[in-house]
């Protein structure tokens, strides 16, 4: 008998075959056609028994997942859940962004979801599981399949605190000692679901910069008895093998199903053979019933999406998102402007959060916002000193390296993860790094109101929250040196800012330097 199990990671919410910059964008990913490629795998292999699962990250990243959550009426999230119903999960965990809109909207999209969640080390002030169940058994013709759930513990630092007091991690290696041996006495075949990643390659050189975040290598390592491993979190393509069990990351925004297959006895239940592949989905045709379900809502998020806000005075876009990154855009700028007058500072960090990003076109529509501006993060006030300015500075200098006397981008920010949102440009100082110079020493100009800033001068600073709380590596940062907070998400912040200047101009003070050499 073959068992075959299908998986999607980090969907974030793309359902239609768009990433929503443009309009009539037809792009070869999103759940409807995931839903197709599933369906014709079903058809084409009527013999073996499969399994439907999602490995979290499913409720945000998308314009669509943003308008459900913020701005549609419960119809349209109705709609939103019952396109993921349609594919026919059986499994589900929960991801590190699931909690980015709240408790309430997390448990309302459980309860109108189908799948079976599991997730083993999200936990209740008791160290109890406290969303879910921490595993659950699948009878397939009499062979028990034991699914356990797992979620970065590095969650905590990705989402907004002030309703989830009771909300604790244990690490993924203490829930798998807990529970893996109690799954395996009830289970002939054992998986571990995990919304997170491989911090080492398959010698066992460290990839990771962000120790803590992704502990797949780990947890293969020193747990006994798993069979097979679905990860995700890290969005990266991978079907192989570590320490003889079949793994797999499908990648983001449904581009690929992640496939792992056995063959079993049927006399003792033994698995005989597995694999593990990738199946993309980029010729599978979107599911018409999902497009139907989802019509209406689809309709309602592209009127708001394109509902002009203001108009701009000379221009807020740009082609290069590498050269945005080196040399300061006046979208950057204009950005920076509004945290600052958010916050009440005159110092200012942000990112550009993708490369698929262009600023803002005339006039300014919502769309362009919401696709330069995807997280629903919230704006702080911190107070930090000259010595955190510069420290934070090196931080993000870490991001570019020199390659033949040209300013390139780190390898360790494109993989195995691309963190573009890890590299921040400031507002309100003058600032040169020299990316030829050792890492921790490339600051090589920093001025404030044009005198050279001092280690002990205090500053106030606008900061996305993730950031102020120490996100991304950002040590410097932390959260009791935060004055104040918006809880308004900064897209938000935006659509106020326009809704008070109809009229908007487009200013560059090119405030920064990256140079080589």
């Amino acid at each position: 008998m073959k068992i075959t199990l299908l998986a999607t990671s980090d969907t974030h919410g793309f359902i239609e075959p768009t990433n929503y910059v443009d309009s009539g964008s037809d792009k070869p990913f999103g759940l409807q056609r995931d839903c197709t490629a599933i369906n014709t795998y079903i058809q084409q292999h009527p013999d073996e028994k499969i399994i439907l699962i999602d490995n979290g990250d499913f409720l945000e990243g998308s314009p669509m997942a943003y308008y459900v959550a913020k701005k549609a009426d419960q119809q349209d999230q109705e709609s939103f859940i019952s396109a993921y119903n349609q594919v026919g999960y059986q499994i589900g965990t929960i991801g590190n962004h699931e909690f980015d809109y709240g408790l309430n909207y997390l448990n309302f999209m459980m309860q109108h979801s189908n799948r079976h969640f599991v997730c083993a080390n999200i936990v209740d002030n008791h160290n109890e599981p406290l969303l879910a169940d921490p595993y659950t058994i699948i009878d397939v013709a009499n062979v028990k399949v034991g699914f356990l759930g797992l979620t970065t513990t590095s969650t905590k630092k990705w989402k907004n605190v002030n309703d989830l007091n009771d909300f604790n991690l244990i690490s993924e290696l203490d829930a798998c000692k807990r529970y893996v041996p109690e799954l395996r006495k009830k289970a002939d075949i054992v998986v571990v679901v995990y919304h997170g990643g491989f911090e080492r390659d398959h010698t066992g050189n460290w990839n990771d910069i962000n120790p803590g975040e992704n502990r797949g290598y780990d947890i293969l390592q020193h747990i006994d008895g798993i069979d097979a491993f679905v990860s995700g979190h890290q969005h990266r393509k991978i079907a192989s093998r570590l320490f003889n069990v079949p793994i797999i990351q499908p990648g983001s925004r449904g581009e690929f199903l992640g496939k792992i297959s056995f063959n079993v006895s049927n006399k003792d239940h033994q698995i005989t053979r597995t694999n593990s592949e990738l199946i993309s989905v980029s010729d599978s045709d979107p599911d018409e019933k999902i497009g139907e379900t989802i019509s209406a809502l689809s309709e309602h998020l592209q009127h708001w999406l394109d509902e002009p806000l203001s108009k701009i005075k000379g221009s807020l876009t740009f082609d290069d998102p590498f050269k945005a990154r080196i040399n300061e855009t006046a979208f950057i700028e204009f950005i920076q402007k509004i945290q600052m007058d958010k916050m009440g500072t005159d110092i200012s960090a942000t990112a550009l959060y993708n490369n698929e990003a262009h600023g803002f076109e005339d006039p300014i529509t919502m769309r362009n916002i919401i696709t330069n501006y995807v997280y629903p993060n919230t704006l702080v006030k911190s107070r930090i000193t000259g010595a955190d300015l510069r420290a934070a500075l090196e931080v993000s200098a870490k991001y570019f390296d020199v390659k033949h006397g040209q300013v390139v981008v780190n390898e360790q920010f494109m993989f195995p993860k691309e963190r573009f949102y890890n590299y921040d440009m400031y507002e309100g100082i003058d600032y040169t790094l020299n990316i030829s110079r050792p890492v921790g020493n490339r600051v090589t100009e920093l001025k404030y109101h044009g005198e050279d800033v001092s280690d002990d001068q205090i500053f106030y600073i606008a900061l996305n929250r993730y950031r102020a709380s120490g996100g991304g590596h950002y040590p410097m940062f932390t959260r009791d040196k935060i004055v104040a907070g918006s809880d308004t998400t900064i897209s938000q912040v935006i659509l106020e800012y326009l809704q008070k200047h109809p009229v908007v101009e487009a200013t560059n003070n090119h405030n920064f330097k990256i140079i080589p050499k």
